[in-house]
């Protein structure tokens, strides 16, 4: 299967988000791609910096605004987009406690919002959904004919439920109003621009052992997710977007691991002398986390490329630059 590209020279794409960890990267890949990208974020969990490297390029614009309120009447954002990839929302396990109404509203409001730009300019929609929509798993791999086991009303649902509503609003717009969407699942990403203090397993045992402390592992550590490198799921999601797929399609890798075996392979590349602990798990933490590629494979072509260990190296000398 060949996917051939249809968004690049002459284009506009819209990003929310986009100084986000993700957004930002999706930014870089599609001005190379000659396309002409305006990022907007209210750096809740964005960051100027992710982007600073962009500033002057003739073909980014960056705009500090608020999706789930009307967007500002600026020249960046007059005109026809082509594409509208909607990003935004903090995403992290920290986040669910800190700003919950804050990732409802982004997901209910602010998708609304996106895809009605969507439908106004004729742009392809991309939606930026999540693994956590399978919530705790029963089905193992995940494709995307399961359904999911969510508990509605736990800590963990403000995001997994805005997510499920920011599917059905884009089947629904699809089906109703004929936009042109795609949704892509995606499975735990890892890499550069990450927040060290997110509360995700990877920045956080990364930043631990850099500074010599204990590892953190929640409960017995048994519990596995399968880790994607950010390059990999930035060409995944650029599949989509050039594909005439619908989706749901899943993004990601079946590199599955514990998260004991992911602490103890940190601190390996670090060469850290750093002790792996144990500490309460949280509430409605799914046991097992690998998706189920069949789809992405057979409808876009796409093969993850970087394994755990060059990926978390690569990481792990983003963070160390940084300390």
């Amino acid at each position: 299967m060949v996917v051939a590209q249809r968004y690049g020279a002459g284009h506009r794409v819209l990003i929310t988000g986009g100084a986000g960890f993700v957004g930002s990267h999706l930014a870089d890949a599609l001005l190379a791609r000659g396309a002409s990208v305006v990022a907007v974020d209210n750096f809740s969990t964005g960051a100027k910096e992710n982007v600073a490297h962009l500033a002057d390029h003739a073909r980014f614009a960056l705009v500090e605004a608020d999706v789930t309120e009307p967007l500002p009447a600026l020249d960046a954002l007059a005109g026809r987009f082509d594409v509208v990839m909607h990003f935004a929302s903090p995403a992290s396990p920290t986040d669910f406690t800190h700003v919950p109404l804050e990732i409802m509203r982004v997901g209910s409001i602010g998708t609304l919002a996106m895809l009605a730009r969507a439908q106004t300019d004729g742009a392809r929609f991309i939606l930026a959904s999540t693994s956590e929509a399978y919530g705790d798993p029963l089905v193992h791999p995940q494709p995307e004919t399961y359904w999911g086991n969510v508990n509605p009303i736990g800590i963990r649902s403000v995001y997994d439920e805005s997510k499920r509503f920011s599917e059905a609003a884009t089947m629904a717009h699809h089906r109703y109003r004929g936009v042109d969407v795609g949704i892509v699942r995606i499975f735990n990403t890892y890499g550069e621009r990450m927040r060290p203090d997110d509360g995700r397993a990877i920045p956080t045992f990364i930043s631990q052992a850099l500074r010599g402390e204990p590892i953190t592992v929640h409960g017995t550590g048994a519990q596995t997710r399968s880790i994607c490198y950010v390059d990999d799921l930035v060409r995944g999601i650029l599949l989509l977007l050039d594909s005439t797929e619908t989706g749901p399609i899943n993004c990601g890798t079946e590199h599955e691991m514990s998260m004991r075996q992911l602490a103890e392979t940190i601190v390996a590349l670090t060469g850290s002398a750093s002790p792996v602990t144990y500490v309460t798990r949280t509430a409605d933490d799914p046991e097992k986390r690998r998706p189920d590629l069949t789809l992405a494979r057979t409808r876009l072509g796409y093969e993850p490329r970087i394994g755990p260990d060059e990926g978390l190296r690569r990481t792990i000398g983003y963070f160390a630059g940084r300390a």
